[in-house]
């Protein structure tokens, strides 16, 4: 039997045009994979393709699925177009983030790769192999070829529980979203909020101010810039399209990325995962006074030993994600996702223990925590733990709350649409009712998005705040900094009209500049006739016009109309939402989606009580 556990035998990054920008191999791990194979073929005479693509192959079959799928994840709902081999054929949901690529190679027949982790961070898709047995990769071939879909309740033979009790495959999702923040550049350490004022942040600037044993005595590392994240709520008020700007992808760091898989994973197998662990060992290096004594086991996500003032802080960041609709026949959705900031300066490599009550008041259904954590106990009002801290902050937990809640701001949204270029509109919102001291909320504000049509201007005065307008949407700043509410609730009302240029000139506005644009790329040609030059640009004017309306796509689920929702945004401080407590020092934030309730919808419609 083969031991995998979380090795990665490759991995790959995608850009938008599904090309290949970065690829790494891992030989080590691919050898016990061809012994793996071959003893599965001396065995029992199956055969199997021990192989890898390379990246032209990989890309064009990346590029193959996603046309057949639908879509970059696709479904994972089996449909009259499906095809048997295909991930959507396997008709599991989990097939959205887990998929199989079909390669094609001149020499040899089309083979399968598989399990792919695939996630998408900004503009690129990232793809790693983790090592399976070739057993669990058989396990899989018959699940594709299987005539019914779906899965019964309870049935071993889903897709999603035979892969979720895999090792590698939690291995490869953690892989696949550290690359992701290095590629985008959030490579943030968790707030721990201490006096109303974050503390610390990537391993204290690589080191430079936390105290860690001989370290101080040799050169500081240039202090890595760290930008200040505040945590800030979101809900959609009524809407269907959330068509942000597209923005142009930015190269990523290949050197960054280089560097990071030499350090923490070099033969495949990662040791940390730790983002500034792996940077500060690489600026700092060790010294001797760095070595712990000999009856200590130092584990990989502590590569420093702390000296000084000894304390532990803990803080809680919350976000309030919800869709609201005020209709009877559709319920809202409301959920909290959370997590437990820690900081633990202590000396040497001590045990902590930990005790989170509250639980069934806080309604805490899903649970996980950090890698050096051992659940102790739990039942149902408590859950125990004892973990052995890393330097620096880190997130000791990550929870889900959703049941029991209540919004901090309620209400709803109108929008109708007088004219083809002047819409009418109404918001009536309530704000911290029910909510008492300390929580206080510092901000919030109101987002009407027009992604598809030019803001002209609008009219109506809000009974508190002020409104801006930008070419493309109205904000409403109804709560600013240093004006939070705190101890009682306020009614925020607003009503008026939003005006649209009309649709032709605004497409004129817009395309003019991409012509001229396009007459600057053209004029090395000069020696074009100028009447060719106006028709290529009507035809290019026809061209933007047509293609003005995007397609949807299952990864945007708003977008059916050009505006059906208006995105509010808040921040509360002085506890959490769920009322899960340990530090009072708390921050929660939120999502909300209200949906105009004059305008379509989507919602699922839930199973009755039996």
């Amino acid at each position: 039997m083969m031991s995998g556990g979380s090795s990665i035998r490759a991995l790959w990054i995608l850009n938008p045009q599904d090309a290949v920008v970065f690829s790494r191999r891992f030989p080590t791990v691919e050898k016990r994979w061809h012994a793996a194979c071959q003893r599965e073929i001396d065995q029992l005479g199956d055969a199997l393709q021990p192989l890898l693509p390379t990246d032209a192959e990989l890309a064009v079959a990346f590029g193959e699925r996603k046309r057949r799928e639908g879509s970059v994840c696709g479904s994972g709902i089996r449909t009259s177009g499906s095809s048997k081999g295909s991930d959507s054929w396997v008709d599991d949901p989990i097939t959205r983030h887990i998929i199989s690529l079909h390669i094609h190679k001149k020499d040899k027949n089309e083979f399968i790769l598989w399990p792919l982790v695939l996630h998408t961070k900004g503009s690129y898709y990232i793809a790693i192999l983790p090592l399976v047995e070739p057993q669990q990769f058989k396990a899989y071939e018959r699940l594709c070829k299987r005539n019914y879909c779906g899965s019964s309740v309870g049935e071993k033979q889903s897709l999603s529980s035979f892969l979720l009790n895999l090792p590698c495959i939690t291995g490869a999702f953690m892989v696949a979203h550290v690359l992701g923040d290095i590629i985008s550049g959030d490579v943030l350490d968790p707030e721990v909020i201490v006096g109303g004022s974050s503390v610390g942040g990537l391993l204290d600037s690589l080191t430079g101010s936390i105290g860690i044993s001989g370290i101080s005595a040799r050169a500081k590392p240039a202090v890595a810039p760290v930008s200040t994240s505040s945590t800030s709520g979101a809900f959609v008020i009524g809407g269907a399209t959330l068509d942000a700007p597209k923005s142009t992808s930015k190269p990523i760091d290949k050197d960054a990325l280089r560097a990071f898989i030499s350090s923490s994973m070099p033969f495949g197998t990662p040791i940390d995962l730790s983002y500034t662990n792996i940077s500060a060992i690489r600026a700092n290096g060790f010294s001797s006074a760095d070595i712990p004594t000999a009856d200590l086991k130092q584990p990989a996500w502590k590569p420093y030993l702390y000296k000084g003032r000894q304390r532990i802080l803990f803080s809680i960041h919350e976000i309030f994600n919800a869709a609201m609709y005020d209709r009877d026949e559709i319920p809202d959705s409301l959920s909290i996702s959370g997590q437990v900031n820690c900081r633990a300066e202590l000396e040497g490599l001590p045990d902590v223990s930990l005790t989170l009550s509250g639980l069934k008041d806080a309604h805490v259904e899903v649970l996980s925590f950090h890698q050096s954590s051992q659940v102790s106990e739990h039942g149902d009002d408590k859950q125990g733990l004892m973990f052995s801290p890393p330097l620096g902050n880190f997130c000791l937990m990550h929870y889900q709350a959703l049941r029991g809640l209540d919004p901090p701001v309620k209400g709803f949204y109108q929008l109708s649409m007088v004219s083809e270029d002047e819409g009418a509109f109404l918001f009536r919102l309530r704000l911290m009712e029910g909510y008492k001291s300390p929580l206080s909320m510092e901000y919030c504000s109101v987002t009407m998005p027009f992604p598809r049509r030019r803001v002209a201007s609008f009219d109506g005065n809000p009974s508190i705040g002020t409104v801006s307008m930008t070419k493309h949407s109205v904000e409403w700043k109804i709560v600013i900094s240093g004006r939070s509410i705190s101890g009682k609730s306020i009614e925020a009302t607003f009503s008026g009209n939003v005006k649209f240029l009309p649709r032709a000139s605004q497409r004129v506005l817009s395309l003019s500049r991409s012509v001229s644009a396009v007459r600057a790329e053209d004029d090395s040609d000069g020696e074009q006739d100028s009447s060719n030059n106006v028709m290529n640009i009507e035809e290019y004017l026809m061209e933007k016009m047509n293609n003005d309306l995007q397609a949807v796509e299952l990864e945007e689920p708003f977008c059916w109309q050009a505006y059906n929702y208006a995105k509010v945004s808040f921040k509360i401080v002085g506890g959490s939402l769920s009322r899960m407590t340990i530090d009072p020092k708390s921050v929660s934030s939120g999502d909300y989606i209200l949906w105009n309730t004059l305008g379509r919808c989507p919602a699922s419609a839930l199973p009755k009580n039996s």
